[in-house]
């Protein structure tokens, strides 16, 4: 089992200890849920910190600045992200919309922090192997994916469920459902952004998923006897 979070052990112990410590069943509930807010609001923007930092800006011409926008418009929804160029600071400044406030970044312009570097901040690459998945219903069609080494295949296939379920959840995720897209594996694995699966310890190895394919034994003609 994957080890959990320390925010996770403390909510847990929280959930344990409420009941006792508060005989008010409705008061113990909303301390835990005023706990688990404020979690939640400081790992969202922490991990949008994180999406500021990794977010590619080579210089502040307008197909750059542009790019920056559809990065965060495919994780956000258009007409969420406003972007402010500030050439003396060589950055952008950020702010995205959401149900639970605005959030505000800045990218600054060079080269970014990769998806696959380590949390260390040391700029040890992850190693990737080789992550295989098949849907029950048509085991044939396979997605080649892959999943940080230091994941056991257990471990990279709950990641690979939150992955969808925080997809489907985010603002981007809930546009492709207005629009009728259907909540299936192929269509996440078609729309989610990259980064989203590198900070779950995956990788999308081919864009398109595929069969694979089987390899028959070719009929050798024998060489017809010599007159």
């Amino acid at each position: 089992m994957p080890k959990q979070k320390p925010e996770e052990q403390l909510m847990n112990l929280l959930k344990s200890v409420l009941p006792k410590a508060v005989p008010d069943a409705k008061l113990a509930e909303k301390i835990y849920d005023a706990f688990q807010k404020e979690f939640n609001d400081k790992g969202r923007f922490a991990a949008f910190d994180k999406f500021c930092k990794r977010a590619d800006l080579p210089d502040l011409e307008k197909k750059s600045i542009e790019q920056v926008k559809k990065q965060f418009e495919e994780s956000f929804g258009k007409g969420a992200v406003s972007i402010v160029p500030h050439p003396g600071k060589k950055a952008l400044t950020i702010e995205v919309e959401t149900p639970n406030g605005i959030m505000e970044g800045v990218v600054k312009v060079g080269i970014k922090e990769d998806p696959a570097d380590s949390e260390t901040g040391e700029g040890v690459k992850i190693t990737y192997v080789p992550f295989p998945v098949a849907m029950e219903i048509d085991p044939e069609l396979i997605w080649m994916l892959g999943r940080d080494e230091k994941l056991s295949p257990e471990e990279a296939a709950i990641s690979l469920f939150k992955a969808q379920d925080s997809f489907w959840d985010s603002e981007a995720g809930q546009q492709h459902l207005s629009k009728r897209v259907e909540r299936t594996f192929p269509e996440f694995i078609a729309k989610v952004p990259s980064k989203s699966l590198a900070e779950s310890g995956l990788k999308r190895h081919y864009k398109d998923p595929e069969p694979i394919k089987q390899i028959r034994p070719i009929k050798t003609r024998k060489n017809s006897p010599k007159e």
